[in-house]
């Protein structure tokens, strides 16, 4: 199964405001609480688009594997700040062939984010359409046991 927590933390060495730590079928995903939403949507566009460079997460859109190498289309994860998200809601994400945008309340605090994202992210990964390559094994959203080899 796939996971991604969003954390906020305030143990992050100075000057870093994301973190990402990888392991098998998980991101943790640590932010620096006291850090402006501004700052962190910054972070995260950094911060995703080395992880992805890496090649390990991949989407399936309509029967084609798309990775941060696809020539056509390449995957990228951009968060970006949009008034027209509620603070109530907090975030929204949207997904398409190669590109996941989450669109983030400007008003929200760092814990309001992590908060909305942590379901949202659920709830995006419960679609089934994105798997990890983790040491040479697939891990997708079907549970131990029913993963593909």
């Amino acid at each position: 199964m796939l996971r991604v927590e969003y954390r906020t933390v305030e143990d992050l060495a100075p000057g870093c405001l994301v973190k990402m730590e990888e392991g098998r079928g998980q991101i943790v995903v640590k932010l620096c609480r006291d850090a402006d939403i501004e700052d962190i949507t910054h972070g995260l566009n950094a911060a995703l688009e080395q992880f992805l460079s890496d090649c390990g997460w991949f989407q399936i859109w309509r029967g084609r594997i798309i990775c941060a190498d696809s020539p056509d289309s390449p995957l990228s994860v951009r968060y970006v700040l949009d008034p027209k998200v509620d603070l109530r809601t907090c975030v929204q994400v949207r997904e398409r062939r190669g590109t996941v945008r989450v669109h983030i309340c400007p008003y929200a605090s760092t814990d309001d984010f992590a908060r909305a994202m942590n379901p949202s992210t659920e709830r995006f990964l419960a679609g089934g359409q994105w798997f990890q390559l983790w040491q040479g094994e697939i891990i997708t959203m079907d549970p131990p046991g029913n993963a593909a080899a």
